[in-house]
């Protein structure tokens, strides 16, 4: 089949596949998004709050809205921020307890069983990715909680379970993890196919000929706060 006439959800669980076909360290998993191509619809923040049961204050996907040009010839442009996935993530030495890390595979994960809340790796995240579970439910101060609100959560390839005051996640840090225990099952992260505008792709850094690498041939491209050195691995389209 014609690529160009191909869902690219379907050639990204393609890409997909064949990577996990080889060692977690042969992996390299970046995300590239056209901002050209959101249009600003908060689908895929919705998506990963509702299927990672996420409580007030917080969003592992964000979107940034900027108001480019002067009144009435104006528009809006819209910048989806996950956690960047730094190859020199300045969030990771802080930690006391090393409750934060990178895998081998490049992706920046927290051991919520180690993570004791102090916050450090909040304070040193540049690009705001990382937030913190603080104990509260939508229905507080409610004649009762919700289901949903105290199901179990899957994060990590491990069940969560938020009935315990005070037990993990609770008062840990959080933060988008490009939804590892789906990449892992073959699954792209959630926010790749419920994308309505397809502004979001996946895949393995280190396989020239995975969609991900192909989409930014002959564009321009952007990662943010370059400056810093952190070597972001979500890079964007301009």
């Amino acid at each position: 089949m014609d690529l160009k006439m191909e869902d690219p959800v379907v050639t990204m669980l393609d890409d997909l596949a064949k990577a996990l076909k080889r060692p977690r360290s042969a992996r390299r998993w970046g995300m590239v998004i056209d901002k050209k191509k959101c249009s600003g619809c908060y689908a895929c923040t919705v998506a990963c709050v509702a299927e990672y049961k996420l409580p007030p204050g917080v969003v592992y996907r964000p979107v940034m809205e900027k108001e480019i040009g002067q009144y009435p010839n104006v528009t809006r442009e819209f910048t989806p921020r996950p956690c960047m996935q730094c190859d020199n993530p300045p969030c990771v030495k802080p930690c006391p307890v090393n409750a934060t890390f990178k895998r081998s595979d490049g992706i920046v994960v927290i051991d919520y069983k180690k993570c004791i809340g102090c916050r450090s790796c909040l304070v040193n995240c540049p690009y705001g990715a990382r937030t913190t579970d603080l104990g509260k439910y939508y229905t507080d101060g409610t004649p009762a909680l919700q289901g949903y609100e105290t199901t179990e959560t899957y994060e990590y390839n491990k069940s969560w379970n938020r009935k315990d005051k005070g037990a993990s996640p609770m008062g840990n840090a959080h933060k988008c993890h490009f939804c590892t225990n789906r990449i892992e099952e073959g699954l792209l992260p959630l926010c790749v196919t419920t994308c309505l505008g397809r502004a979001t792709y996946f895949g393995d850094l280190n396989n020239p000929e995975a969609l991900v690498n192909r989409v930014v041939r002959g564009r321009n491209i952007e990662v943010l706060k370059s400056e810093l050195g952190t070597h972001p691995k979500v890079i964007y389209l301009t």
